[in-house]
């Protein structure tokens, strides 16, 4: 089985419709295995995955008419990050009082980017108990969860993050507390980092006959494409493979560009393959589009 070349982000336009359309597409990918169907934990969107556009719309109208069912269809949401420029100290107090017990956490923390792809590290350089042994896992949590989504809209990647420092009280502090404080210093120290915009580039491979080669290479050129090598495809006569560097977001509608320039003849295979920064207005409106959301 070719693995699917084109995907839409699909829904129930009514809601209470969410379970039949649960059930429908379940019938559907045992009638087609040809479609796959995913589940994308970060955007919790639901895909619908074919061979082409064709071939998911179709599909997709099946639904509608044997089953009722009203869909949205939609651009899957490309999966974006953010690093940072620069590294930045700071504090973050967690103090609430609420009659009895209060809360109360007080960190500091270093944020110092790494090299792409090297992920997150957090460190800890407590001496002396400033912030109990128990508690520092909750600092941990709470910079985690601020790198959840960093200032421009995106999951932060690529940074370590050193504790330094803290305070605690002996009545109001609590893991909670701290994981608040934890969240509050890398919300605030990610401001004053800078912050570079990351795409997923993919690996693309594309197969066409040698006489389509030139319009591939102009086709891929034109969505930001690096052209990484061609040459002669293993056990074809008159076919070429190309193998391009491709931004994910470049890639939704490629089947149906390779098909027309190739009689209907070409296909392709892409995988991640690294992130890389993106800027100018491409940035600008990816980042407009977040904060509009």
């Amino acid at each position: 089985m070719r693995p699917p070349l084109f995907a839409l982000a699909i829904g129930a336009a009514n809601r209470k419709d969410d379970v039949r359309l649960s059930s429908a597409l379940t019938r559907l990918l045992e009638e087609d295995p040809g479609l796959t169907l995913t589940h994308d934990a970060e955007s919790h969107q639901v895909l619908i995955a074919g061979q082409g556009e064709g071939h998911v719309r179709l599909a997709l109208e099946r639904l509608k008419r044997r089953y009722g069912v009203e869909i949205t269809a939609a651009r899957p949401m490309t999966p974006y990050r953010e690093s940072i420029r620069a590294g930045a100290s700071q504090r973050g107090r967690h103090k609430k009082q609420t009659g009895g017990h209060g809360q109360f956490a007080d960190v500091s923390i270093q944020i110092k980017p790494r090299a792409r792809g090297e992920g997150f590290a957090f460190v800890s350089k407590i001496t002396g108990g400033a912030v109990p042994r128990q508690w520092i896992p909750a600092v941990e949590q709470g910079v985690r969860d601020g790198l959840a989504k960093g200032p421009l809209g995106f999951p932060v990647v690529d940074l370590e993050v050193t504790l330094l420092d803290g305070a605690f009280h002996a009545v109001d502090s609590s893991e909670l507390a701290f994981r608040i404080a934890g969240k509050i210093a890398i919300d605030e120290g990610l401001k004053a980092c800078g912050s570079r915009l990351l795409e997923p580039i993919e690996r693309v491979r594309v197969f066409a006959p040698s006489t389509a080669i030139a319009h591939i290479n102009a086709a891929l050129s034109s969505r930001r494409g690096q052209i990484l090598g061609f040459g002669p495809r293993d056990g074809w006569p008159g076919w070429e493979e190309i193998e391009a560097y491709l931004p994910q977001s470049e890639r939704h509608d490629l089947i149906a560009e390779i098909r027309s320039l190739t009689q209907g003849l070409g296909a392709f295979e892409a995988s991640f393959d690294h992130l890389a920064e993106l800027t100018g207005r491409p940035a600008d409106e990816v980042i407009g589009a977040a904060r509009g959301s």
